[in-house]
């Protein structure tokens, strides 16, 4: 007797990848994730590739990932994927110090983003 298993959260059509942790904030993780939503997988792996930002890098992984997922754990073909959501969330903040001047603090935040890229299926019309 095991624990049943979970209903899927996302339709047939769909697969999802996540990053959790990746250094630098929510914010600029989400200028370079909202550029890319809504675009087909390949010219998406494109304008991520001459992106100048560093965060870049890190989306275009997840977005690779996100496409094995779809075309390994559940057969879907991969030229007609287009991404669906890409969405942003602050995960934590860690939180340091700089010694200034007459015994006083500078207060440093080192915060971390989660990313998560769900891309989607969809028919070609003719």
């Amino acid at each position: 007797m095991g624990k049943q298993s979970a209903k899927r959260r996302l339709a047939d059509n769909e697969a999802v990848a996540t990053a959790t942790m990746l250094r630098g904030s929510p914010q600029k993780l989400n200028l370079v994730a909202a550029s890319i939503r809504g675009m087909k997988v390949e010219k998406a792996l494109a304008s991520l590739s001459f992106n100048r930002r560093r965060s870049a890098i890190e989306v275009k992984k997840v977005l690779q990932s996100a496409i094995a997922n779809a075309e390994n754990n559940h057969n879907l073909d991969v030229d007609s994927l287009v991404v669906a959501e890409a969405t942003v969330g602050k995960a934590l903040v860690m939180k340091r110090f700089r010694a200034r001047a007459r015994g006083r603090v500078g207060k440093i935040v080192k915060p971390f983003s989660r990313l998560r890229i769900v891309v989607r299926e969809v028919e070609e019309t003719a």
